[in-house]
């Protein structure tokens, strides 16, 4: 890995970190979270902050032990690969300077080893998962008052001493870390100017909200209208608001034109009768387990359309003029994060039962939504199944992600009106988009697809039978 340090200087044994190369084409990186502040003693791989890269949140630990010097970014700052992080100085403690440079090189070394080897102890959501035998191991950061969860105790960072007038070691007082971990509320905190470490939190756990930080903007800006009216000064406001883009918001910009830009997309849409399948979950249902969700059976009825209609599980090569096929199906589904929509995807779905891909769809939406999931995850789905239904909307024409060509999508199930057997009776009805791209198919393709899944929805127990 080019640039990890910048300077090292032999007479004081200082080092210098710079954002490492993060993988998969990524040159830049969001400062989210600091973990570590001036003079802190820190050890080798311990985290030191979190980033915000455009695929995932990464955790970045250290490659030396030592004092920290300098922060040379600030929390929501920037940073491109091989610009500085921190500078690292040595502790009395430490060995000589020669020693410490020795050292210090040894373990720049070990860094650069591990992560070309993907040893899992360099990067959060870029290395293989831990070994049995080595590397300490990565905890998810928990949420307090989570169900499932539980929140370790912080340990205590050594702090530089001092004696005070009677000669007793004291420990200097620092100001204590803002209670909150969502990019959206310090982003939003940043943008008006309200310092965190004011705050109060109203959240479980004395976690810091959104409502927390406009209540203060409010509260602020009460306060410049009383000055400004004793003082008979006009207010100046803009009128606007200006949200930067952060790498993340770049990377789904860029895909979203890219896609609408390349893609002759057309969407196609039925109205389908939920009833059955509604019911057949329900009837799944025990005291002790609450069996499959209605998302792993639309799955299931997806990956089974698609292995009747390869030719939706695939890509265009524009160098070749050719469809592409792709023999496993990576089902991707879409979840709206803290950070946006993302889109994991399930590996080698056609193999999985509706209870090991309910399963699979669980696991991978808790990590997505906690911003853990891996680039592989992220960026592996060759089709993706969207459940805008959980906003509350019945209908959408999504957008293709590329390099897929197409997209199915469901509205929310909701009683209506409908005509069984001449009668006019109450169903759950769901509505049912299919966007696609029309270099790869037409309209029949595209409609026998559709059928294909929406006569699985209104006879699933069939459905699941042929499976």
């Amino acid at each position: 890995m080019g640039g990890l340090v910048t300077s090292t200087s032999a007479l004081t044994g200082t080092r210098t970190f710079n954002l490492p190369d993060l993988g998969e084409g990524l040159t830049e990186a969001d400062v989210l979270r600091w973990m570590v502040q001036d003079g802190d003693v820190i050890a080798v791989d311990q985290p030191m902050l979190e980033v915000e890269t455009a695929k995932s949140i990464v955790e970045v630990p250290s490659p030396f032990a030592g004092r920290v010097l300098i922060l040379h970014a600030q929390e929501g700052q920037t940073v491109q690969v091989g610009q500085p992080l921190v500078s690292i100085g040595p502790t009395t403690s430490d060995p000589e300077p020669k020693d410490r440079t020795e050292q210090a090189d040894a373990a720049a070394q070990t860094y650069r080893d591990e992560e070309r080897a993907g040893s899992g102890n360099v990067l959060i959501g870029y290395g293989t998962p831990d070994s049995a035998s080595g590397g300490r191991r990565r905890r998810r950061k928990a949420v307090p008052g989570e169900p499932g969860r539980t929140t370790a105790p912080a340990k205590d960072t050594p702090k530089a001493e001092a004696t005070d007038d009677t000669g007793a070691m004291t420990v200097p007082a620092r100001r204590p870390v803002p209670r909150v971990i969502s990019p959206l509320v310090r982003n939003l905190a940043r943008e008006h100017g309200v310092d965190l470490y004011t705050l109060v939190g109203t959240g479980r756990g004395g976690m810091i909200t959104r409502s927390d930080v406009e209540k203060a903007q409010r509260n602020r800006h009460t306060a410049a209208d009383a000055t400004a009216s004793t003082t008979s000064k006009p207010v100046e406001v803009s009128g606007e608001t200006r949200i930067p883009l952060t790498g993340f918001r770049k990377a789904v910009s860029a895909a979203l034109v890219r896609s609408r830009t390349e893609i002759p997309e057309a969407t196609v849409w039925v109205d389908v009768d939920a009833t059955p399948l509604w019911e057949l979950r329900e009837n799944a249902r025990t005291a002790h387990n609450g069996g499959p969700g209605i998302l792993a059976y639309l799955g299931r009825f997806t990956v089974a359309a698609l292995r009747r209609y390869p030719v939706l599980n695939a890509r265009i090569d524009t160098e070749r003029n050719e469809i592409v096929q792709l023999q496993s199906i990576n089902l991707g589904f879409a979840v709206q994060s803290e950070r946006g929509l993302v889109v994991p995807s399930v590996a080698a779905a056609e193999r999985l039962t509706t209870t090991e891909l309910d399963s699979e769809i669980r696991a991978l939406t808790a990590r997505a939504r906690d911003g853990r999931c891996s680039p592989d995850e992220l960026a592996a789905g060759t089709f993706t199944l969207n459940n805008y239904g959980n906003f509350r909307v019945d209908g959408s024409a999504a957008i293709i992600n590329h390099p897929q060509v197409a997209i199915l999508g469901f509205g929310r199930i909701i009683e209506r009106p409908w005509v069984v057997n001449g009668e006019i009776v109450a169903r759950r009805i769901t509505q049912m988009s299919f966007a696609f791209d029309h270099r790869v198919c037409d309209g029949g393709t595209a409609s026998g697809f559709m059928r294909a899944v929406a006569d699985a929805i209104e006879n699933p127990a069939a459905a699941i039978a042929g499976l």
